[in-house]
């Protein structure tokens, strides 16, 4: 199936699209211009609703539908009907470095990567209830996309320079995360696995940065399918609509269209009649 364009914003990085269980609709963002977008299916309206001044790396929503933004900086906070509630201005060794992609899990903390610096590689942190933030991770190229199995008690987690996708147990009561292993390496000549989600099935979706592409792979890591789009850079995915049968895609290189594709820095949707699994919220005290 070709891929719907939903709305052209030309981002340079459009990222972390996310589906708002309580307005239902579509959210996106473009990390380098602190953007934040926002698309209703049912009126077909859209809209960049948001400019922050430093780089919004991602987002998670809170139970109220406010949004919490991870930041430049390391710097993590609540949005509200446009004003910003501070829970961490700064993290020390983030001052040169920014948050990238994020997930909350089934009790409602985050984990939370960090991009890597020239100084030293990215981190992996899980942001716990009470606003306090534990480094779980380090060394990482890339900290990518991240997506818990259907049974919850497996994390998959990607580090997108190393082009693999990890899976470690979770446990659900503590938080932590252990017995490493790789899920599945990419090809090197294919781009770089990006932005995931897992679906109903226990199927993992991986976009494929310089890649063209959506990549679905089986619980074994078999890849099950590949759709192409029309940007190099793919950039994330998540599952929406009444039914999470909507596939919202997002691509980067809006600056840039004659080299990096017609769709780039856009928003995508596909419906092939594939559910998605739910995403969890964030719950952090404020």
């Amino acid at each position: 199936m070709k891929p719907e364009l939903i709305a052209d914003y030309q981002c340079i990085t459009g990222e972390n699209p996310l589906w708002h269980p309580i307005e239902n609709r579509l959210y996106w963002l473009d990390i380098p211009n602190g953007r934040l977008f926002r698309y209703n299916p049912k009126t077909g309206e859209h809209e960049n609703f948001y400019t922050h001044s430093e780089e919004v790396g991602s987002f998670t929503f809170q139970p109220d539908g406010s949004l919490l933004l991870f930041m430049s900086r390391g710097a993590i906070a609540i949005w509200h009907d446009g004003e910003l509630t501070p829970i961490i201005d700064e993290i020390e060794d983030e001052r040169e470095s920014r948050f990238n992609d994020v997930i909350a899990d089934p009790v409602g903390r985050v984990f939370c990567g960090t991009m890597p610096q020239e100084s030293r590689l990215g981190k992996l942190y899980r942001l716990d209830l009470d606003g306090s933030i534990t480094e779980i991770l380090n060394g990482i190229t890339c900290s990518n996309g991240l997506g818990f199995t259907p049974n919850l008690k497996s994390l998959y987690y990607t580090d997108s320079m190393k082009h693999q996708i990890y899976l470690f147990d979770y446990d659900q009561e503590t938080g932590s995360i252990s017995n490493q292993q790789v899920f599945v390496t990419t090809p090197k000549n294919e781009g770089v696995p990006d932005g995931m989600t897992v679906d109903a099935e226990g199927y993992i979706w991986s976009a494929r940065w310089d890649g063209n592409c959506l990549v679905r792979f089986d619980p074994s890591g078999k890849e099950e399918r590949r759709i192409e789009f029309p940007a190099k850079k793919v950039s994330s995915l998540t599952f929406g609509g009444d039914d999470l049968t909507d596939i919202y895609v997002t691509t980067a290189g809006g600056d840039n269209k004659p080299e990096e594709g017609a769709g780039a820095g856009a928003l995508f949707r596909l419906n092939l009649g594939i559910q998605g699994a739910a995403e969890f919220s964030s719950q952090i005290d404020v």
